[in-house]
């Protein structure tokens, strides 16, 4: 099937007025010189990748750490409605056995994939090996120095599904865990109070990925930087940014892509269960209690503990606060399938890659979104 007269995102990044083939749930040809007759006249709309979600915990009363297949099919389902097609769930702060039964769901999920759903593509294991005093919403009771013997075991009892793993890299062997789980894995900073040089060393050592920058580590300060500039300084290193409008102020996403730039910042969601329910609803994360409060997760003592959102929505976001479009759209769907090790499966629309993808219009305002080729009803 040919789709013509529509402006594609393409593969360098730029959008390009032209055809794209759809063939056996992948794409054909993309942007060919002769287009059959019968070609799908799109009317100009915008042709995107679909998205890519590399830090959910959770949506529609669900959450990936409960180790519940139902739940995660529902997230799965969910996903997919609101135009993230492929995705890579976030554990929390838990014990291992707990752990195990989860990402024992996410394999159940890559082995069925269930019709109508987005793509599970990996695993970001937030948690355990995180700072007390930036601890966030993860339960204290469960941190843990790296441990890299108990995460080989994890990784391996999963057939390897764990795609990015994070670590605060002030704790003792923090740089030669990550050293080790980077040859497995991405390696991410998360829930830090790290200074430079301990942040430099673990980013020297393999970490490529800075889990919801700003969030759960120390502020940019000029005679203490921190971690924030020991990434900004490795150009290997990309960003994860929350976009909920609740978590981040948006001159500092402004101020992220003026770091990062378009090329190394990933857009993320970090949703709860919360997601998708109404107003005033009360859920759990990591075993605590927290409340949907003003559009977004808190706990009991107002600790932001997760967004409502979802990865669409934050997309739109970005776009109304000035992200350049091109740089918007790399970020929820390049940046984070080469996060994750997918980027020969999707993130972009190329030739052989699969059809996952969403015709918009110009302000992103409405949306049709096809998995594999096939239009989601």
């Amino acid at each position: 099937m040919f789709y013509r007269n529509a402006r594609i995102f393409g593969s360098d990044f730029r959008f390009h007025l032209g055809a794209f083939e759809v063939k056996d749930g992948r794409f054909g040809r993309i942007l060919p010189e002769t287009v059959p007759a019968d070609a799908i006249d799109l009317g100009g709309a915008t042709v995107i990748p679909g998205l890519i979600d590399v830090h959910s915990h959770g949506n529609s009363g669900a959450d990936f750490s409960d180790g519940d297949y139902e739940g995660l099919k529902a997230m799965a389902r969910y996903y997919a409605q609101c135009g993230v097609t492929s995705f890579a769930p976030s554990s929390m702060t838990l014990p291992y056995d707990v752990l195990e039964k989860a990402f024992a769901t996410a394999v159940q999920l890559t082995q069925e994939r269930p019709q109508g759903a987005a793509v599970l593509r990996g695993i970001q294991m937030e948690g355990p090996y995180f700072s007390y005093k930036k601890r966030g919403a993860q339960n204290p009771d469960y941190l843990k120095e790296p441990d890299f013997e108990g995460f080989q075991k994890l990784y391996d009892g999963c057939n390897g599904l764990i795609s990015i793993v994070d670590v605060a890299p002030e704790l003792p062997g923090a740089a030669a865990f990550a050293e080790k789980a980077s040859k497995l894995c991405t390696v991410s900073v998360a829930h830090t109070d790290s200074d430079y040089d301990h942040a430099k060393a673990v980013f020297d050592a393999g970490a490529t990925h800075l889990t919801h920058l700003y969030n759960a580590m120390p502020p940019i300060n000029h005679r203490n930087p921190g971690v924030i500039p020991a990434a900004v300084e490795n150009p290997q290193v990309r960003a994860e940014i929350i976009c909920d409008g609740y978590h981040i102020h948006p001159a500092a996403v402004r101020l992220a892509f003026s770091m990062f730039g378009g090329e190394r910042m990933i857009l993320v969601s970090d949703s709860g269960r919360c997601a998708g329910l109404p107003e005033g609803s009360q859920f759990t994360l990591g075993g605590q209690d927290a409340w949907l409060k003003d559009g977004v997760g808190r706990l009991a003592d107002g600790t932001i503990a997760c967004s409502a959102a979802n990865l669409w929505g934050c997309l739109v976001n970005v776009l109304s606060w000035g992200i350049r479009e091109e740089d918007a759209v790399r970020a929820a769907t390049w940046n984070p399938a080469c996060a994750i090790g997918a980027q020969k499966e999707v993130g972009s629309i190329e030739e052989g890659k699969v059809a996952d993808f969403i015709l918009c219009n110009s302000d992103y305002t409405q949306k049709r979104v096809f998995l594999a080729g096939k239009e989601l009803s």
